[in-house]
């Protein structure tokens, strides 16, 4: 994965829960959301093994694992990886954590993982087809014959036809002091945009903006499942939020 993306989370992590409203609350939303589905995947959730290998500070990771899944996690930035430890210790949770790009998942020892997810937007972040086939044939490789692959990106068959600039604002409050949260989008050709995320807070003497910038490839339904079959995966099907209860479209695929 680019520096630029690396250097977005490594200064993201110590303030990635200052993107929602009340992060706990989000952590056991889309677990409730994302359990039932591993479930009818892959079983009970004590005898599941999962790798989240971009868990960043640990959404699905720590939630997932408080509903009972044996949760292994990996992602490139060292300090998202420092603070998802911390989180999971606080919580009492036991996770196995590792710094490992996607686009390299040997650092990590265990394979044929019952499942493998690849939550919140991040195939997006690579920069070509070439790039998703990669990380999809190292996540291959990290599954059992049967095992699924679930991954969420955002609706790009709808935005790169309304070609969005701006998400937000949304308005919080942190003990009494607004906090507002919104993003730009640059789009730089058709299919690319750069990605700003504006953090807003009130304090004592005024306020102070945090500005973090990452850029996407907008990737459609039909050219990730492309890429997923060629990556050797069979039976790719699309989740929708109106089924799934999760905010992003979500992709299933079997290991062949």
């Amino acid at each position: 994965m680019t520096e630029g993306v690396k250097d977005f989370y490594d200064r993201l992590a110590d303030n990635y829960h200052l993107i929602f409203e009340d992060w706990d609350v989000s952590i056991q939303r889309q677990a409730a959301a994302l359990a039932p589905i591993l479930k009818n995947e892959c079983g009970a959730p004590s005898s599941a093994r999962l790798l989240d290998c971009a868990c960043g500070t640990g959404t699905q990771t720590l939630g997932l694992a408080s509903c009972g899944f044996r949760v292994t996690a990996s992602d490139v930035s060292h300090p998202a990886i420092e603070r998802a430890r911390i989180e999971a210790k606080k919580r009492k949770l036991d996770v196995q954590l590792f710094v490992a790009d996607m686009l390299d998942l040997t650092v990590i020892p265990e394979r044929d993982f019952d499942t493998v997810i690849c939550m919140d937007n991040g195939l997006p972040h690579l920069e070509s087809d070439e790039a998703i086939l990669a990380a999809a044939t190292q996540i291959r490789r990290k599954l059992g014959v049967g095992g699924t692959f679930m991954a969420s990106i955002r609706d790009y068959d709808r935005l790169v036809q309304e070609r969005p600039v701006i998400q937000g604002p949304s308005f919080y409050s942190d003990q009494g002091r607004r906090r507002i949260v919104h993003q730009v989008w640059d789009w730089t050709s058709e299919r690319r945009y750069v990605f700003h995320l504006y953090i807003t807070k009130e304090n004592e003497s005024g306020w102070d903006t945090q500005h973090y910038a990452s850029s996407y490839r907008a990737v459609l339904r039909e050219e990730l499942s492309a890429i997923l079959q060629a990556a050797g995966f069979a039976n790719c099907r699309w989740i929708f939020a109106t089924e799934s209860g999760f905010y992003q479209p979500i992709v299933l695929a079997k290991a062949a």
